[in-house]
């Protein structure tokens, strides 16, 4: 009698089954740490982001069963490890007041970009997607954090006094390059401005302004990407609130410019990166690695070739 053959494809499900079995016995470890010093934000705020960041966030994680399975397991602890790096809830007290700001306008900024929460962890993790609502109560949260500030007479004589002097600090020669050996551009001011923006994190105004190049290829809609020789600055100024409402520049912040050439900046991603704080236009950063902070910043971006915003004549297009 003769014996009928198992179908190759059987022995391929009983293998693979067999292999998945096995490596259930491996499994990565992910430590649980001590919670130094959890945010704290209202109720509201505090559940969402329990629901949508803490199981990557922070230093207790609560998997679900099928977190555990192999070799899933593996990419959920390598999500979280470098989710913990980035922002960390459970240790938000080694922070800075300025650096929790920082951080929070950043993942504000991820969620509106649809970055964070990962989409292939809320397919499985239902209660971390967020709501419009939720990004709403997001968005308010974070606008409270710096609110603007009072605006009187003393104050618009100092940031008169502030603005003489930093306009007058452009007319000198004596600004020093930025640490990675860009100089400072002081011609700026008679370039056109693009667009504005507002960080709520810090409470700055800031106008974005382009040289001929980049006016010229926002005209020719050549902006993704930007030719080389497109350079940008953008300065920013503290926000301050009259008696009526309407916001008025306060004192000179920053400048900070963004410069395409891609053979010459190809180790940053093709642009130059260049910043000078304060009226003294004091050069950001201790050493030519701050351009990392500002490529990280950007990375979210890389799609419009790592351009924040995009010039005003073409929003409504």
């Amino acid at each position: 009698m003769k014996r009928n053959k198992i179908p190759f494809w059987l022995w391929m499900v009983v293998g693979l089954l067999l292999f998945l079995g096995i490596l259930q016995c491996f499994q990565p470890h992910i430590p649980q740490a001590a919670v130094t010093g959890e945010i704290q934000a209202p109720p509201p705020v505090k559940r969402i982001l329990k629901n949508a960041c803490f199981n990557c966030h922070t230093n207790q994680t609560e998997l679900s069963w099928f977190d555990h399975i192999s070799p899933a397991s593996f990419l959920v602890a390598d999500h979280i490890e470098k989710g913990r790096k980035a922002l960390n809830f459970s240790e938000w007290d080694q922070l800075t007041p300025p650096q929790q700001k920082a951080k929070l306008y950043d993942a504000l900024n991820k969620i509106l970009q649809q970055e964070m929460p990962l989409q292939s962890y809320t397919l499985l993790h239902k209660e971390a997607r967020l709501s419009a609502n939720d990004i709403h109560t997001l968005q308010q949260y974070v606008s409270t954090l710096s609110p603007r500030q009072p605006y009187d007479s003393v104050q618009a004589a100092q940031s008169a006094q502030e603005r003489e002097h930093f306009y007058a600090q452009q007319r000198t020669p004596e600004v020093a390059p930025a640490p990675n050996g860009i100089a400072y551009i002081p011609d700026y001011r008679s370039w056109k401005a693009m667009s504005t923006t507002d960080r709520v994190d810090n409470g700055t105004m800031r106008v974005i302004f382009g040289n001929a190049i980049a006016v010229k290829a926002i005209q020719d809609k050549h902006i993704n990407p930007w030719p080389d020789g497109a350079v940008f600055a953008k300065v920013a100024w503290k926000e301050e609130t009259d008696t009526l409402g309407n916001i008025k520049t306060g004192a000179f912040w920053q400048v900070e410019f963004m410069i395409k050439n891609e053979k010459k900046y190809a180790a940053t991603k093709g642009w130059g990166w260049a910043r000078w704080r304060g009226a003294n236009l004091k050069p950001y950063g201790n050493d030519a690695s701050f351009t990392q902070e500002c490529i990280k910043c950007h990375l979210p971006q890389k799609a419009n070739d790592y351009v924040f915003t995009l010039p005003l004549p073409l929003i409504h297009q």
